[in-house]
């Protein structure tokens, strides 16, 4: 728990509901200066109602530090949460989360799996420990109020002082919006959940019925001839060409889903397909030679 109004309101409330039956980590990233004071307001808070409470440090790779961060950061607290014995980890996702999410996804054009945003139930990124997020029903204001009313003073966002965010424009935008509902639109978010579901399931179903392995020398592929609608095609598509190593995009493999269609030939994140026997061929794209390079 990061110390923010969101998390401190966590806290409380499992607190409220599981008393001594729940424990709480802060990360430490190192990023900030300030971070150590908000570790020890977090310690400070849990020692006052008797609640276990570590600090865990971790080192970011490089690269996309956000990303970076926040696997450092699932990897750091599954590991802590088996170590103690919990069965479940629980993050302070909200209805505003929620919200802001699905919004900007919606701006950058994401498909059904994007929009559905994060889930109530599911499994730490990378792992295998339960992940709750039992606050999607709650508004950020109300979280806030919460945690005023046991007089504690929580730590500042961080990413509100950084417009280039966009998840801070967003939320200032929806702020302003008093049409908009962000507890309708994070239950859209959950029906889109469902759908999502669905497609996966059905994807299996394709992938199961309309798919074979097949090996040429040493080289493997599948063959899938298709029955399913565009959005089912999509995943199968994209499951082969993960499969066969490859790294497929969602635009990426639209578009090679339009050319086979049209019985041409395409390329996709590694992966090389073209109409034969009857249905779609996909093997790894063959290694370019020193003149191609």
């Amino acid at each position: 728990m990061s110390g923010g109004p969101d998390s401190l309101a966590l806290l409380l409330l499992a607190h409220a509901a599981m008393p001594g039956a729940i424990a709480a980590a802060t990360v430490d990233h190192g990023l900030r200066p300030e971070s150590a004071s908000e570790v020890a307001m977090v310690g400070q808070v849990c020692a006052r109602l008797g609640i276990h409470h570590d600090t865990l440090r971790v080192e970011l790779a490089r690269g996309n530090v956000q990303d970076a961060a926040r696997q450092a950061r699932y990897a750091a607290l599954e590991s802590w949460a088996l170590g103690r014995g919990l069965d479940a980890l629980a993050t302070a996702h909200h209805a505003d989360d929620q919200a802001e999410t699905l919004v900007m996804r919606l701006n950058r054009g994401s498909g059904v799996s994007g929009l559905a945003g994060v889930r109530a139930t599911t499994r730490v990124p990378g792992g295998d420990l339960p992940l709750l997020r039992p606050l999607l029903g709650w508004r950020r204001a109300e979280l806030a109020a919460v945690v005023q009313a046991a007089g504690l003073e929580p730590a500042h966002d961080p990413s509100n002082r950084d417009e280039r965010f966009d998840r801070v424009r967003i939320r200032r935008a929806l702020a302003d919006a008093d049409w908009l509902d962000p507890l309708a639109l994070s239950r859209s978010a959950d029906h889109l959940a469902d759908a999502d579901d669905a497609l996966r399931w059905a994807a299996e179903r394709e992938w199961a019925e309309r798919v074979e392995e097949r090996k040429d020398k040493s080289r493997r592929g599948y063959l899938y001839r298709p029955q399913a609608p565009r959005a089912v095609r999509l995943r199968v598509l994209a499951r082969a060409i993960g499969l066969l190593g490859g790294a497929p995009r969602g635009s990426a493999v639209a578009a090679l889903d339009d050319a086979l269609m049209r019985g041409a030939s395409g390329n996709c994140g590694g992966a090389a397909a073209r109409c034969a026997e009857g249905g779609w061929l996909i093997v790894p794209e063959p290694p370019r030679s020193a003149a191609q390079g």
